[in-house]
C-alpha cells in the first residue's frame, strides 16, 4: 500500500505540473543528445588504405565530441558479416567514453565486404537502443571499396538486403552519412551517394585516411545543427604558438577545441583573465591520440581565450572549433490557425535557453532569421528574412493562396543554426456548416463571470481527476509488470575455440532482450548435443543492467586467468570476459557480456 501512496502522490505532483505550468512540457527538447551507431569497414583493404588505421582514431574523436553526459554511441564492425559489436551506450562518465575507445582499438579486420551487412545491423541497434525524448539518431557508414562477396552470398541478396535497411531508416527518421575512404580509385560512390540521400543524410569522399578526423566532426557538428567554425591553422615551430579561441556568449555549453596531426601537440590554455588553466580539471577535458588531440570547455566563460600549441617542427596542425549551445527558437502561438487568403499575421519568435527568454545581446549581435514557409499543396518551399533583435525576431506572413501551409522560425549566426517547432495553418476558407457561437453576456457582468468560472472548473475538474486516476493505475500497472517480467539488459558474444586445433568460431552475439528470467548457455548454443554439459551454467538479470552467472556444472571457469566460483552467482559487468573450460570435449567457451 505504501508504494501505490507513493506513485499516486508522484502522479498528482506531476499532474498539478502540467496543469499549472503548460509551457514547461516544450522544454524537454532544449538539450539534444544524439543516438549514433559507428559502421566501420574491417576488410583486409583497410590494410592498405588504412595503414594506420585512422579511421579508429576518427571514430574515436567522435566519441570524445559527444556530450559529457547523455550522448548515446554504438559500433558495428563489419566485413561480409558482423565481427564485432558494442550496443547503444549511454555516456554518464569519462570512464564510458573509454570503454568505446578501448573496444574500437582491440577490433580486428578480415576478409570480404558487404556494406548491407553494416547498414543492417546499425538499424536494428538503433532499434533495439530504445528512442528517448530528445534524442536525435544517426549512421555513420565508413567503407573504402565496393562489395567483395564470398561464394555463398550473390550480389542481388546484398541489395535486398541494402535496399530493406535503407527504407527502414528513411521510414524511422534515421540519417545515415557516408564516408567513401577512395584510396585506390575504385569506391562506387553511386550506392553511397543513394544511401545517405535516401535517408537524408551526406556523403563524404576522401583520397586520404588523414581526412577523417575532420569528416567525423563535420558531421557531429551537421548532425546536431551546429557549424565547424574553422581557425587559423600553424605550422608548428618546435616553440609555443598563440591561437585565440572566442567564446561570444554565455549560452555556450561546449566548446570543443579539435586539434589534429600526425605527431604529438602540447597544449595550454589561458583564460580571458589571464589566468593559466589547469589541463585537465572539472571544466577542461582533455583527450588525445596518434591523430587528433581534443579540449572540450564547459560552460566556459565569455570573451577571448588564449589556446598555446607546441608541435612538431614543421608538422601542419589543422585547428577546429564547435560550439554546442543550449539555444532553442519559440515562436509565439498564432492567433488562429486557419485564415483566409490575403490575411497577414504578425510574426514573432524569441531565443531561449533552459526555458527561459534569452536577454544577451551578444547573441542576437550577428543572427540572421529567416520565416520558413512550406506550401503543403504545391510542396514548395520559401524564406523571407526576419528582423533580429534582442527584443526578440519579427516579421509578417501574408497567405497567397488557399493553401494550407507548414510555418517555422530558423535563426542561424557563424556557429549554430537552430529551427522553432513547426506549426500547421490553413488559408483554406472553413464552410458554412459550422455551429454559430452562443451569445456573450455583457463583460463584467455576474453571469459572464460565474459562467466563464464554472465552464472552466467543471471540466478542468473532470479531466484532472479521470487524468490522475489513470495516470496511479497505469503507474500501479507498470511496477506490477516489471516485477513479473523482469528482462535482460544487453548481449553476450559467444565463441568458440577448439583447443586441440586452436581453432575460433566467428564470434556470435545473442541479444538477451529475448529472454525473461534466465538464460541457459545451452540455448544460446543452439542446444547443440555436444555442449549440452552447458545446460546447468545459467544467466540472469543482476542489479544496475548487469547479468549474473550461476554454475551448477563441472565445468572450470575462469576471468583474467584466473578460476573463480560461481555456484551462488557472479555478476557480470560491462566488458567482462570469461573463458568457459567444457569437461567433457576439449573446447572452451569465451563469453563477453557487452551492452
Amino acid at each position: 500500500m505504501k508504494n501505490n501512496r507513493t506513485l499516486i502522490t508522484i502522479a498528482a505532483a506531476m499532474l498539478a505540473l502540467v496543469l499549472a505550468f503548460p509551457h514547461l512540457t516544450q522544454a524537454a527538447g532544449s538539450d539534444t543528445k544524439i543516438d549514433a551507431v559507428l559502421s566501420v569497414d574491417v576488410s583486409s583493404s583497410m590494410n592498405e588504405s588504412d595503414v594506420n588505421k585512422v579511421s579508429y582514431e576518427a571514430m574515436k574523436m567522435f566519441i570524445d565530441m559527444a556530450s559529457v553526459q547523455g550522448d548515446k554511441i554504438g559500433v558495428v564492425a563489419y566485413t561480409d558479416q558482423i565481427l564485432r559489436e558494442k550496443a547503444l551506450l549511454k555516456i554518464g562518465s569519462a570512464a564510458d567514453k573509454q570503454s568505446l575507445k578501448t573496444f574500437i582499438d582491440q577490433l580486428t579486420r578480415g576478409p570480404y565486404t558487404d556494406i548491407a551487412v553494416g547498414v543492417n545491423e546499425a538499424v536494428k541497434i538503433l532499434e533495439s537502443g530504445g528512442s528517448e525524448p530528445g534524442h536525435v539518431p544517426l549512421i555513420v557508414l565508413l567503407t573504402d571499396g565496393n562489395n567483395s562477396l564470398n561464394a555463398g552470398k550473390s550480389q542481388q541478396q546484398s541489395d535486398q538486403v541494402l535496399n530493406e535497411a535503407v527504407k527502414k531508416a528513411k521510414d524511422k527518421g534515421i540519417p545515415i552519412y557516408t564516408i567513401g575512404l577512395n584510396a585506390d580509385g575504385t569506391l562506387n560512390k553511386d550506392v553511397l551517394e543513394r544511401i545517405s540521400a535516401d535517408t537524408g543524410g551526406k556523403l563524404f569522399i576522401t583520397s586520404t585516411a588523414d581526412k577523417l578526423p575532420q569528416i567525423l566532426s563535420e558531421i557531429y557538428a551537421s548532425h546536431l545543427k551546429l557549424k565547424v567554425v574553422p581557425l587559423t591553422g600553424i605550422t608548428a615551430n618546435g616553440q609555443f604558438q598563440d591561437v585565440t579561441i572566442n567564446i561570444p556568449n554565455a549560452s555556450v555549453l561546449e566548446a570543443n577545441i579539435s586539434m589534429m596531426s600526425s605527431k604529438p601537440v602540447e597544449a595550454k590554455l589561458i583564460n580571458p583573465a589571464g589566468q593559466q588553466q589547469t589541463i585537465p580539471s572539472d571544466k577542461i577535458i582533455y583527450s588525445a591520440s596518434s591523430a587528433y588531440t581534443l579540449i572540450k570547455l564547459l560552460s566556459p566563460i565569455q570573451g577571448d581565450w588564449k589556446l598555446q600549441i607546441k608541435g612538431v617542427p614543421k608538422e601542419k596542425i589543422d585547428i577546429n572549433l564547435i560550439y554546442n549551445y543550449d539555444v532553442q527558437v519559440s515562436m509565439e502561438v498564432l492567433s488562429s490557425n486557419s485564415y483566409k487568403p490575403g490575411d497577414t499575421v504578425p510574426i514573432k519568435a524569441f531565443l531561449e535557453s533552459n526555458g527561459a527568454k534569452i536577454t544577451d545581446a551578444e547573441l542576437y549581435k550577428n543572427l540572421k532569421a529567416a520565416l520558413v514557409v512550406t506550401d503543403l499543396d504545391t510542396k514548395k518551399t520559401s524564406e523571407t528574412p526576419l528582423t533580429a533583435s534582442v527584443q526578440g525576431i519579427e516579421g509578417t506572413f501574408k497567405f497567397a493562396e488557399a493553401h494550407d501551409y507548414e510555418i517555422k522560425v530558423k535563426a542561424e549566426d557563424a556557429s549554430f543554426v537552430r529551427e522553432s517547432q513547426p506549426v500547421t495553418v490553413s488559408a483554406k476558407k472553413a464552410g458554412s456548416s459550422a455551429p454559430a457561437p452562443a451569445p456573450t453576456p455583457p463583460a463584467g457582468s455576474s453571469e459572464a463571470t460565474a459562467g466563464s468560472t464554472n465552464a472552466l472548473v467543471g471540466p478542468i475538474a473532470w479531466i484532472a481527476g479521470i487524468l490522475l486516476v489513470l495516470i496511479a493505475a497505469g503507474l500501479f500497472a507498470i511496477s506490477r509488470w516489471k516485477k513479473a517480467n523482469k528482462g535482460f539488459f544487453g548481449q553476450l558474444v559467444v565463441e568458440i575455440k577448439d583447443e586441440d586445433t586452436g581453432e575460433r568460431t566467428t564470434p556470435q552475439y545473442r541479444k538477451l532482450n529475448a529472454f525473461k528470467g534466465k538464460v541457459e548457455l545451452h540455448q544460446l548454443l543452439q542446444l547443440a548435443p555436444e555442449f549440452a554439459e552447458t545446460r546447468q551454467i545459467v544467466f540472469k538479470p543482476g542489479p544496475g543492467d548487469t547479468v549474473v552467472l550461476y554454475n551448477q556444472s563441472g565445468c572450470v571457469i575462469e576471468k583474467g586467468g584466473r578460476v573463480f566460483d560461481a555456484v551462488n552467482g557472479k555478476e557480470l559487468k560491462n566488458n567482462d570476459r570469461i573463458k568457459i573450460l567444457l569437461q567433457n570435449i576439449n573446447k572452451s567457451i569465451t563469453v563477453e557480456f557487452i551492452k
